[in-house]
């Protein structure tokens, strides 16, 4: 049975455990010997990451063509009408490539989000919104390409789910290890559209993964 361990990352890391430049790595988070990450979330984005010690199973979790699907939640700038909402589900089309139909809907700001730190830099004169984004690719910064190109520019990017895993329980910098396969990270059905956990979604303390 595989490892599967479940990290909540904070902005500003990367999906590695060494740092880069201003970036930092995930060695100071996760104290886990032997496991790697499966399928990368940028160091300005925040959210679901996870690692196994599987290395079939990180190729898969990685691999777009398994269409696992990804949710998001994304604060954009301004206010995006539902002519825009459409061209996101139908699919951008960009010079290199067309994105997959993607499930997109306006939600409030999700129920005991963090704070970022750095925070989101505030402009009064300029309205937010929030938007649940749930595909099945994971192309290089595809969903902050594909808001910008309809005009909204992603402000901040939170991976709530990958599959069945959620960051339900996970404060920034947090995780717990769970033991399975592939067929555990499938969704029993389709991610409810607007779906997110209520309440905090974690203590502030980080979880030991079990023994």
């Amino acid at each position: 049975m595989a490892r599967i361990v479940l990290l909540n990352k904070p902005y500003g890391y990367l999906s590695q455990f060494t740092p880069e430049g201003r970036w930092q790595g995930l060695a100071g988070l996760l104290p886990v010997p032997g496991v790697y990450v499966a399928g990368r979330l940028d160091a300005d984005s925040e959210g679901l990451l996870l690692l196994t010690d599987d290395g079939k199973l990180q190729a898969r979790i990685a691999e777009p063509k398994h269409k696992l699907p990804k949710t998001y939640w994304v604060q954009v700038e301004g206010e995006p009408d539902e002519a825009a909402l459409e061209q996101l589900r139908r699919g951008v089309r960009y010079a290199d490539f067309t994105t997959q139909p993607a499930r997109v809907r306006r939600i409030d700001e999700p129920a005991g989000l963090w704070p970022r730190d750095p925070p989101v830099r505030y402009r009064a004169a300029v309205p937010t919104s929030w938007l649940e984004i749930v595909i099945g690719e994971g192309k290089n910064r595809q969903v902050r390409r594909m808001t910008a190109h309809v005009g909204f520019p992603t402000l901040r990017l939170i991976r709530y789910a990958v599959g069945a895993a959620t960051l339900d329980g996970l404060a920034p910098g947090a995780w717990r290890q769970i033991d399975g396969g592939y067929a555990d990270l499938q969704p029993a059905g389709a991610l409810p559209a607007g779906h997110h956990p209520a309440g905090t979604p974690g203590s502030g303390r980080r979880k030991e993964a079990k023994k």
